[in-house]
């Protein structure tokens, strides 16, 4: 069995034809281990957003090679890559996308209904507890507070199970303090869990709650980083110019 949650090898994603043809990744090869938490930087337009959807089966790469376990997503058609999507990998996104008139419990549950699948109901509990909804049940977004919403998003892109849970700037619309309380609870679920999380951010804070950072300049895996701290990140962001 692959210790990897996610292997890419060698992707390139190339949008437009011709002259106008802009490659977004180039030759990318990255291994996410099982288990690890796993940071995504660069400076703005370096391909960060495209080797999260590509890693994640949302988009697919115009070469090359994405296995999310033993499963070669070029292998399967939309339908087979949407059933995955909806069973093996959560998502968390920095808007929370939640159902306005659904409550938390149906917010969460909300993947497993649509794929015709059964509630668990003590994992459901086990996940509201875990991340601080227990009280929370019954409310409906519009009586949350932004970060209790994305901990709504958090429970429901666990509640499947899944083999990685990608967040693309999953605090980018946070205050700093809520922002922190949300980056200790999946540093939890990856340390108490023992979930795959692959998150893209901009911030040097929120990148050193991760095991790894993988740095992206120009499309290319530049750099990688264990043990970050926010000074070490913000120090190597600086150096590939994503701010003065």
């Amino acid at each position: 069995m692959t210790t990897d949650a996610v292997r890419l090898e060698a992707v390139s994603k190339v949008y437009g034809k011709g002259q106008g043809a802009v490659a977004a990744l180039r030759e990318v090869s990255a291994g996410i281990p099982r288990g690890s938490f796993t940071a995504v930087m660069g400076p703005s337009g370096s391909g960060k957003s495209t080797f999260l959807h590509c890693a994640a089966g949302l988009d697919v790469p115009s070469s090359g090679s994405v296995r999310l376990g033993g499963t070669e997503l070029a292998n399967l058609d939309e339908t087979a890559l949407t059933e995955l999507r909806r069973r093996r990998v959560g998502f968390v996104f920095q808007a929370f996308n939640l159902i306005s008139a659904l409550d938390v419990v149906e917010n969460v549950t909300l993947p497993l209904r649509l794929s015709g699948a059964r509630v668990d109901g003590e994992l459901l509990a086990e996940i509201l507890r875990r991340v601080g909804l227990e009280g929370r049940a019954g409310h409906r977004p519009a009586q949350l507070s932004g970060g209790q919403q994305q901990r709504v998003a958090i429970a429901r892109a666990l509640i499947t199970r899944p083999e990685v849970v990608f967040g693309d700037e999953p605090t980018g619309a946070l205050d700093t303090m809520t922002a922190r309380d949300v980056l200790r609870l999946l540093r939890d679920v990856v340390d108490g869990l023992g979930q795959t999380v692959v998150m893209v951010t901009h911030d040097p804070l929120a990148a050193s709650y991760a095991d790894t950072v993988l740095f992206l300049a120009d499309g290319r895996i530049v750099d990688a980083m264990t043990a970050p701290t926010p000074e070490k990140v913000a120090e190597r962001m600086t150096g590939l110019g994503a701010w003065k």
